[in-house]
């Protein structure tokens, strides 16, 4: 009897950790990648992948702190405009129903010549 107890024991903290893993929010951004090269004149791609986790809906990009785009697939690319030259911080962010971020997020650093 002390076995099976033991054994359901285990069944339960296993499935509770599987669930919390499950509901953490995350952000990746594969493309471009930190550091990377810019041209100023062409529109370049974001590539990015996110899991909102139980607080968040969506995410929205942003460029040196200005929201440029509500993103509310998970997983894509988006185009942006062309860029100014110079020094750029590009971040998603996962965001709640109410668009207020929560916490998560990523940036990378390129710089568009």
């Amino acid at each position: 009897m002390k076995k099976l107890i033991s054994l359901l024991v285990m069944l339960a903290a296993a499935s509770f950790a599987t669930q919390v893993l499950a509901e953490e929010a995350s952000v990746s951004i594969s493309a471009p990648a930190n550091g990377a090269k810019l041209d100023s004149m062409t529109q370049n791609k974001v590539s990015y992948e996110a899991v909102p986790g139980p607080k968040g809906d969506h995410v929205h990009l942003y460029v040196d702190g200005k929201q440029m785009a509500v993103l509310r697939q998970l997983k894509g690319s988006y185009t942006m405009e062309t860029l100014a030259a110079g020094q750029r911080e590009i971040c998603i962010k996962v965001v709640d129903k109410g668009h207020t971020p929560i916490g998560v997020q990523q940036c990378i650093r390129v710089t568009v010549e």
